[in-house]
Parts: C-alpha cells; sequence; structure tokens
C-alpha cells in the first residue's frame, strides 16, 4: 500500500527498520526509498531487498577489459619499468612516472528558463509529457542530480545548463570537496556552464570566457554566415513546434528574432569556459580543460559552425598563453553539449580542422587545426545516444582530447543500452534526472623522468 509520493528514484540503497504491533503482532517493514515511502506486511522471514535490474550509478569501466573482447587494438601506455631489473628504464633515466584524473560532461538539463525576461519553469510536464511528473520538481531533480553527481567519483566535472549555481550547486558541491568556476550565459539566460574539480587533484592556474556574441564583431556587408545553409524562417518555425534534433528549445521563434539578420543570427547569448589546472603529481602538467554548449537549433547549423570555428581558435590562442605563460607541457580537453550529431559539419570540423563549407563573413577566425578526437569514437565508437527523449535519441555530448604520446584514456563511462529499461520511454525520469546523460573518461598522461 503506496503512502505518500514524493521524489524521484535514482535506485538509492534502501533503508529498513521493523517495527511491531502489540494487538496485531504483525511485523511491518518500513522501506524508505528515494522515490516514495512504502508501508508492507511481512512473514516471518523478510524479504529480500529489491535489485535494480540495471545501474544506476554508471561506473568507469577499464579499457584493457573492454578491449580483450574485440579486434580492435587498445591504444594503452607501456607497463611501468621493474625497479629491481638491473636493464629498467629507472637505471637508464628513462622511467615513466604517470598521472590519472577523470573527467565527465553532463549536461543536467536547466530548470528554469526566461520568457519575455521573466523567469519561468522550464522543467515541467507541458514540455516533458512522456516523464513522470515527480522527477521534474526541483526539490526531487536537484537532489537526485547531485547525489549522481557526488558518486560519478570524477576530479572535473564539466556540465551544461547549470541554474541555480550560486544557491545550490557551489555550496553543496564545496561540501563534497569540489572547487568551481562559472560563467552564466549572455543576456536574459539563467543557465550556464560550470567546471568543478577537486583541489587535491588539480590546481586552477588560468581561466578565460567564451562569448560565442563576440562572433558579431566579425560580421561583414550585412550577409548571412554561409551559403550552403537555407534559412527559411517558416521552416525555422514548424521545425519549432516539433524539434528532432536534441532538447527542448529554450527559445522560441520570436525570441529569436529575424533569421535573416545576422546580427540577430549569431547572437544566442551560448558561452564556454576555458582553464588551465596543474596536475597534483610526481611532475608538472598542465591539462587545459575547456566546457562548452553550442547552439540548438538544427535549421541553425552555420551557427553552430561558427562557434565551433570560434572556440578552436579561442582554445589555440589559449594554449599558446599557457605554454608560453608557465612554461611546461599541457594537453588539452573539450567536452560540453556541442547539439551536432556524429558526422555532421560541426563535429568534422572538431576533428578536422577545416570544413568544406567556408564561413565567408566570418573575418580574423583562421582554420585552426588541432588534432582533437573524440574520446569514445577513439576507443569503442561513439555512443548510441546521449540524448534521449520519444522525439529523438541520438548523441550530442562530447569529450575531445588532443592525441598525443603522453596523454590516453585508460577508462569509460558506462553508458546504457538503448534497450535498457532505466531509458525506456525517454528522459528524464525516476534513474536519469535529465534528458542527457553523462558521458566521461579516464585519462593517463605519461612523463618520461
Amino acid at each position: 500500500m503506496m503512502l505518500k509520493r514524493s521524489i524521484p528514484s535514482l535506485a538509492l540503497p534502501l533503508l529498513t527498520f521493523t517495527t511491531t504491533t502489540s494487538s496485531s503482532r504483525i511485523r511491518r517493514r518500513i522501506i524508505i526509498r528515494y522515490d516514495y515511502i512504502v508501508c508492507c506486511k511481512m512473514s516471518s522471514t523478510p524479504t529480500p531487498t529489491p535489485t535494480p535490474t540495471t545501474p544506476r550509478f554508471p561506473k568507469f569501466i577499464s579499457l584493457q577489459d573492454t578491449y580483450s573482447s574485440t579486434s580492435i587494438p587498445l591504444p594503452l601506455p607501456l607497463p611501468l619499468a621493474d625497479a629491481d631489473d638491473d636493464k629498467s628504464n629507472i637505471k637508464r633515466g628513462t622511467a615513466m612516472a604517470r598521472l590519472r584524473f577523470r573527467l565527465v560532461s553532463y549536461n543536467i538539463l536547466a530548470q528554469r528558463s526566461n520568457s519575455n525576461s521573466n523567469f519561468q519553469v522550464y522543467v515541467k510536464s507541458s514540455l516533458f509529457p512522456h516523464s513522470p511528473s515527480p522527477c521534474l520538481r526541483w526539490k526531487a531533480r536537484s537532489q537526485a542530480l547531485l547525489t549522481l553527481l557526488n558518486n560519478l567519483g570524477a576530479d572535473f566535472l564539466c556540465l551544461q545548463e547549470v541554474d541555480e549555481y550560486e544557491s545550490f550547486y557551489k555550496p553543496n558541491m564545496d561540501t563534497n570537496g569540489y572547487s568551481s568556476i562559472y560563467l552564466q550565459r549572455s543576456g536574459n539566460k539563467r543557465d550556464g556552464c560550470a567546471i568543478f574539480f577537486k583541489p587535491n587533484s588539480a590546481e586552477l592556474i588560468l581561466q578565460e570566457n567564451i562569448d560565442y556574441n563576440d562572433l558579431l564583431n566579425s560580421i561583414q556587408d550585412g550577409t548571412l554566415l554561409s551559403d550552403d545553409i537555407q534559412n527559411d524562417e517558416q521552416a525555422t518555425e514548424d521545425k519549432y513546434a516539433t524539434v528532432k534534433s536534441g532538447s527542448t528549445p529554450k527559445d522560441t521563434p520570436q525570441e529569436r528574432g529575424d533569421p535573416n539578420d545576422p546580427c540577430v543570427r549569431l547572437k544566442r547569448d551560448c558561452v564556454g569556459i576555458m582553464a588551465a589546472f596543474k596536475l597534483k603529481g610526481s611532475f608538472n602538467h598542465i591539462v587545459i580543460v575547456a566546457n562548452t554548449h553550442l547552439y540548438w537549433d538544427p535549421e541553425w547549423a552555420d551557427v553552430k559552425l561558427a562557434q565551433a570555428k570560434y572556440l578552436l581558435s579561442r582554445l589555440a590562442q589559449f594554449k599558446t598563453l599557457v605554454t608560453n605563460k608557465f612554461k611546461c607541457a599541457s594537453s588539452l580537453i573539450v567536452a560540453g553539449d556541442f547539439n551536432s550529431t556524429p558526422g555532421d559539419k560541426v563535429y568534422q570540423y572538431l576533428i578536422s580542422g577545416n570544413t568544406s563549407s567556408s564561413l565567408k563573413t566570418i573575418r580574423g577566425l583562421e582554420d585552426v587545426r588541432i588534432p582533437l578526437r573524440s574520446v569514445y569514437d577513439f576507443t569503442v565508437g561513439e555512443p548510441k545516444f546521449t540524448n534521449c527523449t520519444p522525439d529523438f535519441t541520438n548523441t550530442l555530448d562530447y569529450i575531445f582530447f588532443s592525441t598525443s604520446d603522453c596523454i590516453k584514456p585508460v577508462s569509460l563511462l558506462e553508458l546504457p543500452e538503448s534497450d535498457s529499461s532505466d531509458v525506456a520511454g525517454g528522459l528524464p525520469n525516476s534513474s536519469h534526472p535529465s534528458d542527457h546523460i553523462p558521458i566521461g573518461a579516464e585519462f593517463e598522461i605519461s612523463s618520461t623522468v
């Protein structure tokens, strides 16, 4: 008999205790779960605690185990030299020192948005009719998100669509051992991007923000961004009615303005953060972590491509600055929600540094070649999805890294299968507090000492 319905389940461990009423001598067990309280009659032998059918808290899975059953070669570092071996690298002065860290990227789904300068609840049943309504309430969802983030065990958390940063995430994550940096979106937007990191793993030494509205300074002649993009306003409005590419839109056609005006078209209030961290370990190494969220609309692919181009341009400048300032080797990781599926123009540009579609009106942004690879594609292949709703299920989130001899992925965060029961019907639900799922990787950095 269900007594009370409260907040959605994340399959946390059940807390149980028993009570006995003297009149009826009926033993009752109270099961306290994350989503409800159940009072049920028991037999003289207590029933076992239910076991979830699918993992609720994803774990990092060693790539060595993953590749043991595949024919794909695993790009893992060489084993450590034996210090007792007379012919070891240590005695020759070429021992390998190693540092490991875990990074997770996750679009946590902003709870509120703005409409006509008034903040309104965004996560609600009218926009997510497939989701159980208790799962959408902020009190429930915020605690589910916080519990999930803390159970991931990451050294770096790159989060998108972060609202309630000052009031909720910053103080609660600080209590759990994370420092953070945050950039709210431009204009009247309420959410933004945040990087949470563990101070005992890394020290923040430099930070720069990315505001994609700066692209407005690069417009020439008032023409459109790209010759091969069709800018049909009616098609955009139709697309808004039934979104088939990613999350439910955060803005209406009216709020977006005239799509034929390049000043309006580029002003999407999207942002990103670049930060340099000095890893704490036996040798000096800097990791540059970038976190971003590109524009959502599939009809405005040219805008996303311009943003990707600007992102790589800024990253190249920032990496040069870090190298010159700290005189230290650095690796580059770029994470976020790119609102782009594998193989599309944005994805191809990010991994190749060039594109067949020239952006003739973007001045001062030369093609930048940064050897980036998606960590999942580099190892086991891109996920089948990172965003899951009834109208759209595909991959939009990525962790790119600069391939080199010194940094390699050694484990990946496990992901649900398309037919997993915990994603059936679409997200958010009682197992996943966002319409996206977290992705993650553990990296190993090697240095000859």
